[in-house]
């Protein structure tokens, strides 16, 4: 990679759509599929912009845009292709600033909405890449902004906007035609997701980063591609990786040596040893029991490492284990990678643990074959974009007969009718499905403190 000053200019080159001027309301749960060793995971949400469009400058080349995209001038910019941007500052468009208002559910008394604003001038940037959310059908998706890729960034990745400014780049993603066989997938096909991805972080380099901390932020297909990203532009790349604020890789099947905090995955970024600390990876992949000898995630040789670049040969013979770091900030001590046990329970418990703030959309996803997440209601009346169930979940990492995963639990008992999330794809996902939204509140907050810790 060019060893560019750390500073995207949004531009759409031929045959690519403007960016719309209303973002739709949408929202629901995230689905995931996988076939054939590949993966991929859809979610949504709802809102509408809370920030106008403004104008953006950098010291790239002016370059014509489309009038919903910001504009840039000055010197000399690195030949790198346009890039279709799903959020980045001064969209007219922007899914990842839509309202965080939500409905909060306590085991006992009433309910009451709360509000949120993301952050005004933020000192850091994420660098976000969605889930497979494409129903195209072909096997790589097009450049072109689809509801559901609106609706993904909703539910995942604008909440963080409290914390940094998003950019999260269009990419040719493998479709859910191509995961589930009907338009088949092959190498090619990662690689031409995966070249779209390399290319909006080098144009983000060139043209917006000016020397700015950065998260990376990324679930299931988009993790593993973070993570291909992070090993070959950032982990070797000691004036880069200076810039790495945090890696938040979310059911991607990261891997560690067993007991140690370096190596596997990365070579030099470390895991972190509590989620506030700057510099390092948070990842997991939640259950709400120990994974079976067959589980997707959890464990080594996962068959998303065809698209994170973990090749077998290089997990063969290697004693290693899934990373999982538990999200659940500890304020007085470290947070182990791994609570290493051999009482896991079946059925949800993980009563040791911390406390989660899970932040769920209410609405349902724009597409009929992807499950909506307002059954989460619980029985209450809600009418904001967001539900969440404050002392409902509670989780620790936990590592048994060569898996390693973050054990999710309810509490409150019988007399709690709050929603408990379950593995509604079976053992061998686990709680895939809800990775990012059960913990949210939680990666927001360690996010703000890793952004406050890494001080530049």
């Amino acid at each position: 990679m060019p060893d560019h000053t750390l500073r995207s200019r949004p531009e759409h080159g031929k045959g690519h759509p403007a960016p719309r001027r209303r973002v739709a309301s949408t929202g629901g749960l995230l689905c995931v599929l996988a076939l054939g060793g590949l993966l991929a995971a859809c979610s949504s949400s709802t809102s509408t912009d809370r920030r106008a469009s403004t104008s953006f400058t950098s010291t790239a080349t002016s370059t014509s845009t489309t009038a919903a995209s910001p504009t840039t001038s000055t010197a000399a910019t690195p030949a790198v292709a346009p890039v279709t941007w799903l959020c980045r500052p001064g969209l007219a468009d922007n899914p990842c600033l839509s309202s965080l208002t939500a409905t909060v559910v306590p085991a006992k008394g009433a309910s009451r909405v709360v509000t949120a604003s993301d952050a005004s001038n933020p000192k850091i940037d994420c660098f976000y890449v969605y889930p497979t959310v494409s129903l195209q059908p072909t096997a790589n998706a097009n450049l072109h902004i689809d509801p559901q890729e609106t609706a993904v960034a909703v539910d995942q990745a604008a909440r963080f906007s409290q914390d940094c400014n998003v950019y999260a780049p269009v990419y040719r993603q493998l479709t859910v035609a191509a995961i589930s066989g009907g338009a088949g997938a092959t190498a090619a096909d990662v690689a031409i997701a995966y070249r779209d991805v390399l290319n909006a972080w080098k144009y983000y380099l060139a043209n917006d980063n000016h020397g700015r901390g950065v998260a990376f932020i990324g679930h299931s297909q988009g993790a593993a591609m973070l993570t291909r990203l992070l090993r070959t532009q950032v982990d070797d790349n000691p004036t880069v990786r200076e810039h790495l604020v945090s890696a938040i890789l979310l059911g991607g099947n990261v891997t560690v040596p067993v007991g140690k905090t370096i190596g596997g995955s990365f070579a030099h970024i470390p895991v972190c040893t509590n989620p506030t600390q700057p510099r390092c990876i948070i990842a997991y992949s939640s259950f709400d029991q120990p994974p079976p000898a067959d589980s997707l995630f959890g464990r080594v040789k996962s068959p998303i490492d065809s698209i994170s670049g973990q090749t077998a040969a290089a997990v063969a013979g290697a004693n290693l284990q899934v990373v999982c770091v538990n999200p659940v900030a500890k304020v007085t001590a470290t947070t182990s990678v791994t609570t290493t046990t051999s009482n896991a329970q079946p059925g949800g418990s993980a009563r040791s643990g911390g406390v989660l703030i899970p932040y769920f959309p209410t609405a349902a996803f724009p597409s009929s074959q992807v499950p909506s997440f307002s059954a989460l209601s619980g029985g209450a009346k809600v009418s904001t974009p967001w539900v969440t169930y404050p002392g409902r979940y509670r989780a620790q990492c936990m590592s048994q007969g060569g898996a390693t995963w973050l054990q999710v639990g309810h509490t409150g008992g019988s007399g709690d009718t709050r929603p408990a999330v379950k593995a509604t794809l079976g053992p061998t996902w686990g709680l895939h499905l809800v990775d990012v939204n059960i913990a949210l509140g939680n990666l927001v907050h360690d996010l703000k403190r890793q952004a406050a810790a890494y001080g530049h």
